[in-house]
């Protein structure tokens, strides 16, 4: 096995530390809140980085898999099943304990579901709603593909602005905390921000040890064979259309998981989450087939974005730089072989001026 491989995340979790550390000293740790929500939506850009730079499908809905798993996981653990308690299932599901009874903010006995159990329903519907909707889809190429994805996201926006029970234009609140183990909990209450600033990089980690693992594998090369030419990968025997549609079902899954911990950290879940424009223009600045470009862009994008940088301009910021990446930088702002050109040329440039300064 190449090692190799694992170094950059060898890297990132040291700067995870080190970042952190940095704040505390600095006493600027409530930056974290920001670096913590920042993971969440990295995830979701890391998903569709392996979509689209890798199986080549363009995606404009994977917001609506993110408020699949979001939407569900707070339904499911802010909802009162009481009024069904005299129900022979609800009384056997309580008896399990998939569904729970705790206290709301305001004192009220409540019977809900548990935040592990909902975590699992959200991700498994999540690969329901992608493999419903891979399976007629993935057979699509180019902008016919974006434009179905498109119409996926719109479907559930309309969906959510039109249900009582997902608070339709207004958002569900009082989210509880999902314990996890050893007595950690994904929550925004200050006592555990720096906990939850670990556990949502963790998942980060998590999740680029699978792309990574992916990617190394003869799957990863099936993958970049179809990215490359899906009727010469065809000709060669590779399945494109499953290879395909697993990629899709795997960054929906990622997105739905982006979703559920960000609800319950921040203990609610609103329409604004329906921005898919956003991840497919972090892919894009990012570099579509890098991993890692693609994660940093993540990171310095959604924390400038968090913290009120772009202001009421946020939604034109994310589509100018769309329409910016597609003009001049198609394969990314941080593509390695671009940045070697240009690094070649400047060392050019400095070797001449060094030259005449001398003659």
């Amino acid at each position: 096995m190449d090692h190799k491989r694992y170094y950059p995340i060898a890297v990132l979790f040291c700067i995870v530390i080190v970042m952190q550390l940095l704040l505390a000293v600095t006493g600027t740790s409530f930056f974290l809140k920001e670096l913590t929500q920042a993971a969440y939506y990295t995830i979701v850009v890391i998903g569709l980085c392996l979509l689209i730079g890798y199986a080549g499908q363009i995606s404009l809905g994977h917001a609506g898999f993110f408020a699949i798993g979001g939407y569900t996981s707070a339904v499911l653990t802010t909802f009162d099943f009481s009024i069904f308690s005299s129900s022979p299932f609800i009384r056997f599901l309580h008896t399990i304990g998939f569904i729970i009874q705790r206290e709301d903010l305001y004192g009220k006995q409540l019977l809900t579901f548990s935040p592990m159990v909902a975590f699992i329903l959200a991700v498994l519907f999540s690969a329901l709603a992608a493999i419903a909707i891979g399976i007629p889809v993935i057979r699509l190429h180019g902008h016919y593909l974006a434009m179905a994805t498109l119409g996926f996201g719109v479907i559930i926006k309309a969906i959510i602005d039109a249900t009582t029970v997902l608070g339709a234009h207004d958002p569900i609140t009082s989210v509880p905390g999902f314990s996890l183990f050893f007595g950690l909990e994904v929550s925004s209450k200050i006592p555990l921000r720096i906990p939850n600033y670990y556990i949502s990089w963790g998942v980060v980690i998590i999740a680029l040890v699978i792309c990574i693992n992916l990617i190394h594998s003869r799957a990863g090369r099936a993958l970049r064979s179809i990215h490359g030419n899906e009727v010469a990968a065809n000709s060669l025997g590779i399945n494109t259309t499953r290879y395909k549609l697993y990629t899709f079902i795997l960054s929906a899954v990622f997105a739905a998981i982006a979703g559920v911990f960000l609800t319950h950290y921040n203990g609610s879940i609103g329409p604004s989450v329906m921005k898919s424009v956003r991840y497919v223009a972090i892919v894009a600045v990012g570099g579509m087939a890098n991993l890692w470009g693609c994660v940093l862009m993540s990171v310095v994008l959604t924390f400038l974005s968090l913290r009120g940088v772009f202001g009421s301009f946020d939604d034109i910021v994310f589509g100018a730089i769309l329409i910016a990446m597609m003009l001049f930088a198609p394969a990314g702002l941080l593509n390695l072989t671009r940045l070697k050109l240009w690094r070649e040329k400047i060392l050019l440039m400095i070797r001449k001026y060094a030259k005449k300064d001398s003659a």
